[in-house]
């Protein structure tokens, strides 16, 4: 498939802009064989001239995770793990984890676990483990024992309780952080350098990192929040801790949309991208397929920390692949059944859609997370995307 011409996204993109739901914007889709829609439009920080583009270095957040997740499956095939193999049998501190059922009074109630949860309910977010922004419970334990959220990236954030017995719901939360940690704990090796050996390097990321240079952080896009009085957008000097107590597996990766494309396209040829073979494509039949069962995606999740996420809206029919959030019905005009997908904080969102062979991304870098302005952009650019291809 060649590339399009793109006049109808570019449209939609373009006014994304021009009527303030984002403040920048890049989009990117490729089919396995290459790229065929690249797209910038907006400053990199707003009041100032340098544009965005595809290869503007952008705070990916939970984009990350899906990382983490090959590295993990990476280990698996070469027989070092064992997704069924309780957590704690890599990493033993997670074995001190107690489950906060609630509150007496102000104090947190505890108790331990039913199950030892294991390395595959951390890879379908399904062992327990929560993230504050989407549960009151931990914010209020959070302010209670001073602890640090995983963004400080300060270490007591391994500290946080489950909210949930393990496999009992699909729950997101801090469970790919601790997967880098289970990753580190196998391959010996600190997870940045894991990543560079095993994953960027050979798919030619070169400008994906944990730790960006002074001279990648000149190519940085600003993190956008609304001014309190006008709702504008306006620049902020928001980023992660420079200098963490661990590599964030969650959420740590700065990279750029055309690079990131490189990880999608990897995923859409059945792991491997022009030579370099980082999967076997039956490990991403897997990671594409259904890992929970019976057990579903919440439909809908109300927001914990309004300055920091919306609620989020999903509707019914998604299931958990190993990674992916996996859509169980065709979505009309857009992404087939059967695709995956994920998001970062920041408002950037992928989808990989093996049956028509698409893949694209929406990247811009604001919050609160899935604003429905902002949202709505990646309907349209999808929907758009769709069209241009019949």
């Amino acid at each position: 498939m060649s590339a399009i011409t793109g006049t109808r996204i570019d449209e939609v993109l373009q006014h994304a802009v021009e009527s303030g739901a984002m403040p920048n914007v890049v989009a990117t889709a490729a089919t396995a064989e290459g790229p065929i829609y690249e797209g910038a439009f907006g400053p990199r920080a707003v009041g100032k001239p340098e544009p965005v583009t595809v290869d503007t270095l952008h705070r990916i957040a939970s984009m990350t995770k899906m990382v983490t997740t090959v590295a993990a499956l990476q280990l698996v095939e070469r027989e070092q793990l064992d997704l069924d193999d309780p957590v704690a049998k890599y990493r033993p501190e997670f074995a001190n984890l107690q489950v906060l059922e609630g509150w007496e009074g102000d104090e947190p109630r505890l108790r331990a676990p039913k199950t030892h949860a294991t390395v595959r309910q951390l890879v379908t977010h399904t062992s327990g483990l929560g993230y504050w922004f989407w549960n009151a419970d931990l914010v209020r334990w959070e302010a209670k024992t001073g602890t640090g959220n995983a963004l400080a990236g300060t270490e007591d954030a391994f500290t946080a309780p489950l909210v949930a017995d393990p496999g009992t719901r699909v729950e997101y939360g801090i469970n790919t952080d601790w997967l880098g940690l289970v990753v580190e704990a196998v391959s010996g090796q600190a997870l940045d350098a894991y990543f560079d050996e095993h994953i960027l390097g050979p798919l030619g990321m070169e400008q994906a990192t944990f730790h960006p240079t002074d001279q990648q952080r000149e190519n940085l896009a600003a993190v956008h929040l609304h001014d309190e009085q006008t709702g504008a957008w306006n620049a902020t000097s928001v980023d992660w801790n420079t200098a963490p107590d661990w590599w964030a597996g969650g959420h740590g990766l700065y990279c750029p949309p055309s690079e990131y494309l490189r990880f999608q396209r990897m995923l859409l040829g059945n792991g491997t991208l022009d030579g370099a073979k980082i999967l076997e494509s039956k490990t991403v039949e897997d990671a594409f397929s259904n890992q929970i069962g019976a057990l579903d995606w919440p439909a809908a999740i109300a927001t914990a920390e309004p300055p920091t996420t919306a609620d989020f809206n999903a509707g019914p029919g998604y299931k958990f692949g190993l990674g992916l959030l996996r859509n169980s019905e065709d979505i009309p005009g857009m992404r087939r059944a059967g695709s995956g997908a994920w998001a970062g904080i920041f408002n950037t969102h992928f989808w990989v859609d093996r049956t028509t062979g698409i893949t694209g991304a929406v990247y811009t870098q604001t919050l609160p997370f899935v604003e429905p302005d902002v949202f709505q952009v990646y309907v349209d650019f999808e929907t758009a995307l769709y069209a241009s291809l019949r």
